[in-house]
């Protein structure tokens, strides 16, 4: 079991007001550190040869030369900078390396990726790169598994994931998400669960139940987690109710899948933007502790 980690490198460079709380990922770490130091695992960047095993070269260079059309930088939501491209690497980077302890010790997470709004060609929502599509093309040439399930439990739709995985029938794509919410146009997921503004906790769980049988069918030889927090009641970019317990509870339910199925299970941090944002860090942080509390053999 690791949970790795990589450095901040956007704190500086977002304008003042940003929206997107970039200090959060530091605050995660400083939390879970002191009570796992020996888990702790830092990741570097990745190459290029791997995020285009997805990407198309053409975006990768123009984000790495900060050349990206105007259009395109205004979806992504941050401003283009080597910082953005250094952190965008290394947010995939992150993943690759929780995968490869997950592949070796049987779970492993990453404080930082899931950026599941990347689409081969462009990103949007604060998502440069697609960390799990690149973690499924890896794991495929470098560790022999071919059927995944990713399970994204964010609030809002794993919309490039879906269209990334598309048409692969070895690919089981799930996203329960706010049905009203951004991406207002959705994906087609291999199974899309649209909940309704205002979910709380009993209702999520009830929809989550027969979700995750579904991914059970589908036996999958690794599970990649997608553990947004923003289904959080009061989160700002969210329109769900969840309760701490309630989000805690989901992580539990994905984490005994794991289990059961006796695959390796690779965990990403996802969104989360509380109003009172120590309750978004508060919920990224249980999602570690509980996978810790689930594998504390590995």
């Amino acid at each position: 079991m690791k949970l790795v980690y990589s450095e901040n490198l956007l704190s500086s460079n977002l304008p003042s007001g940003h929206r997107f709380p970039i200090g959060k990922y530091r605050k995660i770490y400083d939390q879970l550190a002191p009570r796992h130091e020996g888990l702790m695992q830092r990741a570097g960047r990745a190459s290029l040869e791997d995020i285009r095993l997805i990407h198309d070269p053409g975006y990768t260079l123009a984000i790495e030369e900060q050349t990206l059309e105007p259009r395109l930088a205004r979806r992504l939501g941050f401003p283009l900078s080597e910082e953005l491209s250094e952190r965008a690497r290394r947010s995939v980077g992150g993943t690759l390396t929780a995968l490869a302890w997950a592949c070796a010790q049987g779970a492993a997470g990453h404080l930082a990726g899931g950026t599941h709004h990347g689409f081969r060609d462009r990103g949007e929502g604060y998502c440069v790169y697609n960390d799990i599509a690149v973690a499924i093309a890896v794991a495929r040439r470098d560790h022999g598994l071919q059927r995944v399930a990713v399970i994204d439990l964010d609030v809002h739709q794993g919309n490039g994931t879906a269209a990334l995985c598309s048409g692969d029938p070895e690919v089981f794509t799930l996203s329960l998400h706010g049905e009203k919410n951004y991406p207002f146009r959705k994906e087609r997921s291999s199974l899309d669960v649209g909940l309704e503004d205002g979910c709380e906790d009993a209702a999520y769980l009830k929809a989550l139940q027969p979700a995750l049988e579904q991914v059970e069918g589908f036996q999958p030889e690794l599970l990649i987690y997608q553990a947004g927090v923003d289904v959080l009641a009061g989160d700002a970019l969210g329109r769900l109710a969840l309760s701490l317990e309630g989000t805690r509870q989901r992580n539990r339910s994905v984490y005994a899948l794991a289990r059961r199925l006796g695959v390796p299970l690779v965990v990403t941090l996802g969104g989360g933007y509380h109003r009172e944002i120590t309750r978004s860090i508060a919920a990224h942080v249980a999602v570690y502790e509980d996978l810790v509390d689930a594998f504390p053999d590995r």
